[in-house]
């Protein structure tokens, strides 16, 4: 089966469901994080599918396809980095902590793999016909 569209890359399915969960799990924290802690999670929780979909985008060309995937998987790590916060301030339990790190480091991991083997998803030149 070929993938014709970002949305159905696992990867993709997988960072869409965490941001969606940081969504929810922001929503109860306290109103004074709204243009910090909260807006700065949502934000790169969002931009690792944004960066993805760009990077799928630019599949004719491997260097805009790597950068675009590093792009995704910085914003990954951002994301993992303001969880860290959300723990220390005691807006999420340890148990939600490590569950979203869990899942956020295989979601770099799957990243990772897509940057190293960037060739399987590139779009291929269609030969042009001789005369």
């Amino acid at each position: 089966m070929q993938i014709r569209s970002a949305k159905e890359l696992e990867v993709y399915k997988l960072a869409f469901a965490v941001s969606m969960e940081v969504f929810e799990l922001s929503r109860e924290w306290p109103k004074e994080e709204k243009y910090s802690l909260t807006d700065q999670v949502r934000r790169s929780s969002r931009a690792v599918c944004s960066n993805l979909r760009e990077a799928w985008a630019k599949r004719r060309y491997e260097a805009h396809f790597v950068n675009k995937l590093t792009d995704s998987d910085g914003e990954n790590g951002e994301t993992d980095t303001w969880m860290d916060y959300a723990l220390a301030c005691g807006y999420i339990t340890p148990s939600v902590h490590k569950e979203l790190a869990r899942r956020t480091e295989h979601i770099g991991a799957m990243l990772g793999k897509m940057i190293n083997n960037p060739q399987s998803f590139l779009i291929k030149p269609r030969p042009t016909p001789s005369i």
